[in-house]
């Protein structure tokens, strides 16, 4: 082979490449959701993901999950992971907790324990999983299982949540918080994602616990 014919080759090669990269990049874009409550105030904390036949396709279980207790508290309060994640529940206090739920997606209980268990729960169901301890009652935490690997979680104090790397189409977007009423569905609204630019959508959650 030429040098001429061995250069045409590799420039045609990078000019794949490129627009490979290139066309990848243009069909991923950002979602920010801004919640507000029925009277339009800002909602803090909310958690925002982003449904389709496809992004379910494209949900893998999360690496390294745990839902801690310190302080006779969960840590985090709300903790958002794909379905098929196995979460782990470390004892970090000097006083035992007995950690359950009776939530439809996942019913289980890690009866009285220090350390961690040995073995992790499989959330293998999407839904909003409500924590408790049977020894100290005023602990509660949520875990939100999704069946998409578009979500997030608002950043501390803040009322908007942003997606990243979202690939363009139609999705419905659904918006939980902890005040919803136990049990209530998540505000749901669907929303089109263009293959360039970003999206910006608004979300009024209805009778939300003061």
């Amino acid at each position: 082979m030429t040098q001429s014919g061995a250069c045409w080759r590799w420039a045609a090669r990078a000019v794949v490449c490129w627009a490979a990269f290139s066309s990848a990049g243009a069909w991923a874009a950002s979602v920010q959701v801004d919640v507000v409550d029925e009277a339009g105030r800002p909602v803090n904390g909310a958690v925002a993901f982003l449904e389709s036949a496809a992004a379910s396709a494209q949900t893998k279980p999360l690496a390294g999950a745990e839902m801690a207790q310190q302080g006779k508290q969960f840590l985090p309060g709300v903790l958002v992971v794909p379905v098929g994640t196995s979460v782990h529940f470390p004892n970090r206090d000097s006083v035992r907790h007995h950690v359950y739920s009776f939530s439809p997606a996942k019913k289980f209980e890690l009866k009285l324990y220090t350390g961690t268990p040995a073995n992790p729960v499989v959330f293998d169901r999407a839904g909003v999983v409500t924590l408790g301890c049977n020894i100290h009652d005023r602990m509660v935490g949520w875990i939100v299982v999704v069946d998409t690997p578009y979500y997030a979680q608002a950043a501390e104090g803040a009322a908007q949540v942003q997606i990243n790397g979202v690939p363009a189409g139609n999705y419905k977007l659904r918006v939980w918080h902890p005040r919803m009423a136990p049990g209530a569905a998540a505000h749901e609204q669907p929303v089109a994602v263009p293959a360039t630019g970003n999206v910006r959508a608004a979300a009024k959650l209805v009778g939300l616990a003061p």
